[in-house]
């Protein structure tokens, strides 16, 4: 009897992990839907702030802001590595940190040290374990983030890299593909190429040669709208990267949901031959004092 009782006691437990991870899977869906939404609406927007350095990059050809020159001489790179706060996302913090440390092996062949800002708290966890220098940091940005948060921590690196400090910034975030897919992406943030400004032109207006009329002045209008360019990019991988945990939390708690269930089935089935076999000694001893009687 005290055999069942056990397996009695883990059904009773797995069910209720398994209407836990439900309702974490039922949350995860709602949250993942108004994700989405946002990371659409926020799309239109970069595209057009894409699209308007492209054309003020060729309208201005005599004047070269800091982002689009390479630091040659630095031996410092930054690295701007968004993460999640919470775990239960299945492998996605996972696939991120290990993009991460080969990223970190890359560069560390070539003589080059990483001064890092991290958002969100389990990127902050691998980078104080490799021993990489935090300059910022910012965590705790809940479902619905806001670019105020962010703007004091992506100014150090941008600042150092303006200051010739960095020769490169680089921003990991895990890219939204679909419910069931997501990647983990470590793209070049500064020095902005020309190859992707002219990419745009290329797929907006080809063969335009836009005209503006700046006030006050253009190098001013140019300083501003490339750090509000980077910004918006900053902003739309952490929009991203929150559609992609909400996602991965999704079908993380479908499949432990699923094993649990697979796991009561099993539990149930060991206690019901357990039960048996009880009733079946029973039997057997009452059979066996009555012939003896």
């Amino acid at each position: 009897m005290a055999g069942m009782k056990e397996i009695r006691g883990k059904i009773n437990s797995v069910q209720n992990t398994c209407k836990i991870t439900k309702a974490m899977e039922m949350v995860a869906a709602s949250k993942m839907r108004r994700a989405q939404e946002r990371m659409r609406a926020a799309r239109p927007y970069a595209n057009k702030v894409r699209d308007i350095i492209a054309h003020m990059s060729e309208a201005n050809p005599e004047y070269r802001h800091p982002f689009m020159v390479k630091n040659e001489r630095a031996q410092t790179a930054g690295l701007i590595a968004v993460t999640t706060d919470k775990g239960l996302c299945g492998g996605m913090n996972t696939n991120m940190l290990r993009a991460i440390v080969q990223k970190f092996k890359d560069l560390a062949a070539h003589g080059i040290q990483i001064e890092s800002t991290a958002i969100g708290s389990k990127g902050i966890a691998l980078l104080n374990s490799f021993g990489s220098k935090i300059l910022s940091q910012v965590t705790h940005l809940g479902d619905t983030p806001h670019l105020e948060q962010l703007i004091g921590a992506i100014k150090i690196q941008l600042d150092r890299y303006s200051q010739g400090e960095l020769s490169a910034v680089y921003l990991a975030y895990t890219r939204f593909i679909h419910t069931m897919k997501q990647e983990p992406i470590i793209e070049q943030l500064l020095p902005l190429t020309n190859e992707r400004f002219d990419k745009r032109i290329e797929d907006t207006t080809p063969n335009t040669l836009w005209g503006y009329i700046y006030e006050p002045d253009a190098q001013l209008v140019i300083d501003d709208l490339m750090v509000r360019y980077i910004e918006t990019l900053v902003y739309q991988a952490v929009i991203e990267n929150i559609a992609s945990e909400q996602s991965a939390r999704m079908v993380a708690m479908k499949a432990a949901s699923d094993n649990a269930k697979t796991v009561i089935n099993d539990l149930q089935l060991v206690y019901n031959k357990s039960r048996q076999a009880a009733i079946t000694k029973e039997l057997s001893e009452i059979i066996g004092g009555a012939a003896a009687i």
